[in-house]
């Protein structure tokens, strides 16, 4: 795998309704004294930006707060509403869910060098499911991305099954994310 040495940008989306946790803003949850949006920051501390699709809380580091509009529209439409808020837009940009608190800067090394010169690279867990932890090529996604319309709801699968992804097998606990109150207990 060759790294990638140009700069790169991250999108964190922390703007779900979190259902599954009785609506509490994730990006709030404490794990370890620290919040998991917390943790997805320390996790891309290697981008040179970040916009966090959610909303705005104080941060130790600078970030880009930004909301889908409509709110709620899903993975889809935060990585795209995310991407439209970078500043400037680098070769390849770093996808996370905030509930993703065992992402970390090795994690994301691994990503972008699995992504040189593809059309991205995503993290893959134990049981061969793709997570929510992405590197993706900025330019082949603009190609795919549907109109403003179509993107609240749009399927995340739906939107990447064009580009040729390398899978990144997980480490340790990468792949696991935070759904539950059960899943918060067990990382």
């Amino acid at each position: 795998m060759g790294a990638v040495w140009e700069p790169w940008a991250a999108i964190i989306l922390a703007g779900g309704r979190a259902s599954r946790l009785g609506g509490v803003d994730k990006a709030g949850i404490e794990l370890g004294g620290r919040t998991l949006l917390t943790w997805a920051l320390d996790g891309v501390v290697d981008a040179r930006e970040v916009v966090v699709v959610g909303e705005p809380v104080p941060t130790e580091r600078p970030v880009t707060f930004t909301r889908e509009n409509p709110r709620y529209g899903g993975p889809v439409a935060g990585l795209l509403t995310g991407l439209d808020a970078l500043a400037s837009v680098p070769r390849y940009v770093g996808v996370v869910g905030v509930d993703m608190p065992h992402v970390h800067h090795g994690t994301w090394r691994r990503l972008l060098a699995a992504a040189a010169g593809t059309d991205g690279a995503m993290l893959v867990g134990p049981d061969g499911r793709w997570q929510l932890a992405l590197a993706l090529d900025t330019a082949r996604l603009q190609e795919v991305r549907p109109d403003h319309e179509q993107q609240h709801d749009h399927p995340l699968r739906r939107l990447l099954a064009p580009l040729a992804l390398t899978p990144v097998p997980a480490e340790d606990r990468e792949h696991q994310d935070i759904d539950t109150w059960a899943d918060l207990r067990d990382a």
